[in-house]
């Protein structure tokens, strides 16, 4: 098993595990995570600009704008509790490469750690609202890893759990 695949197994199981402590476990986990409402802004797959105007929904929607950008190559999306303004954490994700913010407050800013899907050194831009921005391989994650994540957050509200972040 490569670093990469440990990483994303480990933070998987961490995740799964956080997850079913805050809302329980058994079949009826799928459910409650599909219904709970999330608020959220993403690029605009009609134009590929971002669109900053909130909206609130249930994950799902949210699950299938990802989709619909991710079908499209690139997108930036931003997401918090309905109930508060913070944490909020940002996806921005560019083919199969990824980073995530978090904003912890209006002061405070961090970067997750990347899964060394990228090595340290490589550069790789991914489009933060509508400009292209450079990030090197240490904040870079897997698609996949970071959808994950995020979707993790839309239920337990939790960033630290997430990973090892840096503070910007």
């Amino acid at each position: 098993m490569t670093i990469r695949e440990r990483t994303f197994d480990f933070r998987l199981r961490r995740l799964k595990a956080l997850t079913a402590q805050q809302h329980g476990t058994g079949d009826d986990l799928q459910g409650k995570m599909e219904w709970m409402s999330v608020v959220w802004a993403a690029t605009s797959p009609e134009s590929g600009l971002f669109h900053p105007v909130e909206r609130s929904s249930e994950v799902k929607d949210l699950s299938n704008r990802f989709n619909e950008l991710r079908s499209r190559g690139q997108g930036y999306l931003e997401v918090r509790s309905p109930n508060r303004e913070f944490p909020m954490l940002s996806l921005a994700f560019r083919d199969d490469h990824a980073v995530v913010h978090l904003m912890s407050s209006t002061e405070r800013m961090s970067l997750l750690a990347g899964d060394g899907t990228v090595p340290s050194h490589a550069e790789v831009e991914v489009p933060i609202m509508d400009d292209l921005a450079v990030f090197k391989g240490d904040f870079i994650l897997d698609i996949d890893l970071a959808w994950d994540l995020l979707h993790s957050f839309t239920q337990t509200q939790a960033a630290g759990p997430l990973g090892e972040w840096s503070e910007l």
